[in-house]
C-alpha cells in the first residue's frame, strides 16, 4: 500500500511555524508538544483522510488535542494538501480563499 503524499500551502506552513515560535517563546516544552500534536494529526490524516466530515468546499478539519488549533485539509487525486493550521478563536474561514488554487 503506498503512501499518499502531503503537501502544506505555504501558507499553513508559516502558520505553523509562527504558532511553534509563539508557544517557544514562552516555554520549549509547549512548542515541542505543539509539534507532535500537529505530526500526530497529519499522521492521522493520512491514515484516514475521509474520518473526518467534508464542507461545502470540500475540505476537512481535525481539531488539535490539547492545542486551540484546527488542521485543515483537503483530499486530491494525487495528495493531501493542509490548507491552514488555523487558530480556532481568529477569524473563522479566513483560509477559504485558499481553496480557489
Amino acid at each position: 500500500m503506498s503512501r499518499i503524499p502531503v503537501a502544506f500551502h505555504p501558507e499553513a506552513l508559516a502558520e505553523a511555524e509562527a504558532a511553534v515560535r509563539w508557544y517557544a517563546e514562552r516555554s520549549v516544552r509547549a512548542a515541542e508538544r505543539f509539534l507532535k500534536v500537529l505530526e500526530d494529526a497529519v499522521e492521522q490524516v493520512v491514515a484516514a483522510p475521509s474520518r473526518w466530515g467534508s464542507s461545502s468546499e470540500g475540505t476537512r478539519r481535525v481539531i488539535l488535542q490539547h492545542y486551540p488549533y484546527l488542521l485543515i485539509y483537503r483530499v486530491l487525486p494525487d495528495r493531501i494538501e493542509i490548507l491552514a493550521v488555523a487558530h480556532g478563536r481568529r477569524r473563522p474561514g479566513y483560509w477559504r480563499i485558499r481553496t480557489e488554487s
